[in-house]
């Protein structure tokens, strides 16, 4: 089961292949330093999983304010260009699909879905709004089921921020805020990273693998795991991160490969096969150590499918019906979901009590055909989450659901205005977090004013047409370090700016 992939796109291999020092040396030092968790001699388990939408999610078609006020200028930015991406108001009836090879569209999907956050929300000063209400995309009915449940929260307007900054204080280039604002590549790595003073020499979630690594066994590599191959955001400087495949984690260790037949010629027996790729006995230093590195993939893979095998088997996730075609098939996201269900099933007969995961799903660039892209990809998140859920709360008879905590994370929002069929680069956006110990079924921070400048209306959470964060994203990540167990001083140290926003713990788990 166990796959060394080390490639998805050129984040994740830079995440992979970072040095540990040079000008990230002082947060090394500092880490170094750093005291250990709050609950060091806590014998529970917790555990963090970050799912990111690599592409930059349009978060302003993810959840939606619905009172008459924002949905007409909502609706105004959105209805415009080739292909308006509006969505339609709650209540709205789908109508009957296109005819075969015709792009859908969001009349075809029906109205969004409402939502009610147990706390009210602000009326944005300036606006005509009397209340404030919410939806999710008409795709999404596992997520406003699980909200309505308390199994999730919304977290409003998260960016990258290096301190709290108006409208008044916006300029392209000003010192106030993170360099290359629009920059797949950047924003990425300011998210995983978050230390970005420090030279981005690693992940944030790697530095909280750092500081709880004393939970886990000696020298344990199964602190952060990945699903995507080499992350960013799980590098730590004293604890590496173990790639896994995605999927039911069957045994395929080497001892069960068969080489091709080739030319009429019996397959390579699979003894001499490991033997060859592990043998140490060559003139090349090289090849020793390649060897070597080998012979402890394989042991280590070994080790943790008998774990996983010996383990409460989890649920399998159901096949995703596309509401384009009406084709049911596997869901990647969901795949990647089991996998981690499986490690976090196996992980008390491993000895572990503290693990950070990374998954990702993909495709959210969606500068063009948004309408026949960003429903499907919202429709698998949604599904996948919600067999997240369902398959921690069953583990051999048990709920360990409150021991998880699941985060969305990505690059940045989406303007709000179309630019002809889709959406380009933006700053703040809004994401979920889901799990058992989450206090769900609100939305924390602030909601943001919606509307793009005209006339007398002055949108003061907008510039141009993309939202100002109004909650930064070093917050957002020092609410979840926090609950898995850093200290306040160790969150300051993984996030140098976060002195300077309040409150630091934004209190949704």
């Amino acid at each position: 089961m166990i796959a060394l992939n080390q490639t998805r796109r050129d984040l994740l291999r830079a995440g992979g292949a970072m040095s540990v020092f040079g000008v990230g040396a002082p947060l090394a030092l500092q880490l170094a330093a750093a005291s250990t968790a709050a609950a060091a001699t806590a014998g529970d388990y917790k555990a963090l999983v970050c799912i990111f939408l690599l592409g930059g999610n349009d978060g302003h078609n993810t959840v939606l304010a619905t009172d008459a006020d924002t949905w007409g200028r909502y609706s105004s930015a959105r209805s415009g260009g080739v292909t308006p991406i509006a969505l339609m108001p709650v209540g709205a009836a789908p109508t009957p699909p296109p005819a075969p090879g015709v792009d859908m569209t969001p009349a075809n999907w029906g109205g969004v879905l409402p939502i009610v956050p147990k706390t009210p929300q602000p009326i944005p000063a300036g606006t005509n709004a009397t209340s404030r209400t919410f939806a999710v995309h008409p795709y999404m009915p596992e997520v406003q089921s699980l909200f309505a449940t308390g199994r999730l929260a919304v977290m409003a307007n998260v960016g990258p921020l290096l301190q709290p900054v108006a409208k008044t204080q916006y300029s392209p280039n000003s010192p106030l805020l993170p360099a290359n604002l629009c920059s797949h590549i950047d924003q990425q790595m300011f998210w995983q990273a978050a230390y970005a003073a420090q030279g981005k020499q690693g992940g944030w979630g790697g530095a909280v693998a750092d500081l709880l690594s004393g939970f886990n066994p000696a020298n344990s590599p199964y602190t952060s795991i990945s699903l995507t191959g080499g992350a960013l955001f799980l590098r730590g400087l004293k604890t590496g991160q173990y790639a896994i495949s995605p999927g039911p984690l069957p045994a395929t260790t080497i001892t069960a490969l068969q080489s091709p037949t080739t030319n009429g010629a019996a397959p390579t027996d699979p003894a001499d096969l490991s033997a060859v790729i592990q043998d140490t006995s060559s003139l090349s230093q090289f090849a020793n150590d390649y060897a070597g590195m080998v012979t402890q993939s394989i042991a280590s893979a070994t080790y943790v499918n008998a774990a996983v095998a010996a383990s409460p088997q989890v649920l399998a996730p159901p096949p995703y019906k596309s509401p384009f075609s009406g084709v049911s098939s596997p869901n990647p996201l969901a795949a990647q979901l089991q996998g981690v269900a499986a490690m976090i099933a196996a992980a008390p007969r491993m000895g572990i009590r503290r693990q950070v995961f990374f998954v990702v799903q993909e495709a959210y660039d969606n500068h063009n055909f948004q309408n026949t892209v960003h429903p499907d990809l919202l429709g698998q998140l949604s599904q996948a989450m919600a067999y997240f859920d369902a398959a921690l709360r069953n583990v051999g008879g048990a709920d360990i659901s409150p021991a998880v905590t699941t985060f969305t994370a990505s690059e940045f929002g989406r303007t709000l205005t179309s630019n002809g069929t889709g959406t380009d680069h933006g700053w703040g956006s809004h994401h979920f977090v889901m799990g058992g110990a989450v206090k769900g079924g609100d939305i924390y921070g602030v909601y943001p004013t919606i509307g793009i400048d005209s006339g007398s209306f002055n949108n003061p959470d907008m510039v141009g047409d993309y939202l100002i964060p109004t909650t930064a994203m070093d917050q957002y990540a020092a609410t979840l370090g926090a609950w898995l167990g850093v200290a306040p001083t160790d969150l300051n140290t993984i996030f140098p700016n976060l002195a300077k926003f309040a409150p630091t713990n934004l209190g949704f788990v």
